[in-house]
This record gives structure tokens, C-alpha cells and sequence, in this order.
């Protein structure tokens, strides 16, 4: 405001000054005409310019005030206007700092994932390799009970023949060796059995 007081006085001298300047060149043109006819300036131009610079003043004086208030009510909106600009910017800042601290916390949470995703694979490759092994060592140990089972099938299977075999070469045997004496003997020991 000081400074807008101090531009109003400047202004205000300037114009007295160019009222007085055309003033003086009227009065000097007035005294160059040497009393007779003036040649290029009359007494009409002297009351026109005088008729001219009242009228510059008395506008001066009243559009002064409406001036002032209006060159005022621009100054205060155009503080206004900065106060905005300056509230908006610091907004603007406010937010800027916000999105770099939200962009950075977004890297630091996309790495977080990343880690609880390598810890979640590792964690199911370890299942997965557990749960092959508990498989494959049920497979080993039916491997093995199979195998036992067909090893204990072969040798009763083996021993059927054995025995057979055993019992076919008994009654060949047997068979070249008895004679009809002996035929008679084992029936009535096998017919006194029978009996008791």
C-alpha cells in the first residue's frame, strides 16, 4: 500500500508537471507573436489548451478516487490471486512428496511380495521333495513286501514240486520195490487200524 501511495504522488506531480509545461509553451508562444498577429498561435489555442489542462485535472481529481479504488481492488486480487497460487503450489508440493512416498513404499511392497513369493515357492518345493520321498520310500517298502511275498509264493511253489516230485520218486520206488508179501502186510495193518 506504501508503495502504491508513494506511485499515486508521482503521478500526481507528472501531471501538474505536463499542465505546467503546456501552460508555459502556451505562454511562450503567446509572447513570441510580438504583440501583433500571431502567426501560428492564437489566443483561442492559449484558452484550449488552459480549457484543456483543467479539464485533464478536474478529471484527474474526480477518477482519482474510483481509479485508486479499482487499480486497489486489482492489487488485492491479484494478492489473492498469489495467495492461491502460492496455497495451491503448496498443496501441489504436498501431494508430489505423498505419490513419491506412496511410489516408494510401493517398490519396498513389491519386493516384500516378491520375497513372500520365493519363501512361499522354496517353502512348497520342500513339501514337494518331502512328499516324493514319504512316496517313494512307501513304494520302496510295497517294493519290498511284494517282493518278499512273491519270494515266500515261489518257495511254497517249490516246495509243492519238491514234495511231489519227492512222493512220485517214493512210489516209483516203492513200486519196484514191494512185492505182494508186503502188499498184504501193509492192508491188514492198515485194516487193523481201521478197526481199533
Amino acid at each position: 500500500m506504501r508503495l502504491f501511495g508513494m506511485g499515486r504522488k508521482r503521478l500526481v506531480r507528472t501531471f501538474f508537471l505536463m499542465a505546467l509545461v503546456l501552460f508555459s509553451l502556451s505562454s511562450l508562444a503567446i509572447a513570441a507573436g510580438g504583440g501583433g498577429e500571431p502567426k501560428g498561435w492564437l489566443n483561442t489555442d492559449t484558452y484550449r489548451v488552459m480549457n484543456f489542462s483543467v479539464l485533464a485535472i478536474a478529471l484527474f481529481f474526480i477518477l482519482k478516487k474510483p481509479a485508486s479504488q479499482a487499480l486497489n481492488a486489482r492489487i488485492e486480487g491479484i494478492r489473492e490471486q498469489l495467495a492461491d497460487l502460492e496455497a495451491k503450489k503448496a498443496e501441489a508440493e504436498k501431494q508430489l512428496a505423498e505419490y513419491n512416498d506412496k511410489l516408494a513404499k510401493l517398490d519396498e511392497e513389491a519386493e516384500k511380495i516378491v520375497q513372500e513369493y520365493i519363501r512361499q515357492g522354496n517353502e512348497t518345493k520342500a513339501k514337494i521333495i518331502e512328499a516324493a520321498g514319504s512316496a517313494a520310500g512307501k513304494l520302496e517298502e510295497q517294493a519290498k513286501r511284494n517282493i518278499e511275498h512273491e519270494f515266500k509264493q515261489a518257495k511254497t511253489r517249490l516246495q509243492a514240486e519238491v514234495l511231489e516230485k519227492a512222493l512220485e520218486k517214493a512210489e516209483e520206488i516203492i513200486k519196484e520195490k514191494i512185492t505182494a508179501d508186503d502188499q498184504d502186510k501193509l492192508v491188514d495193518e492198515y485194516l487193523d487200524k481201521v478197526v481199533a
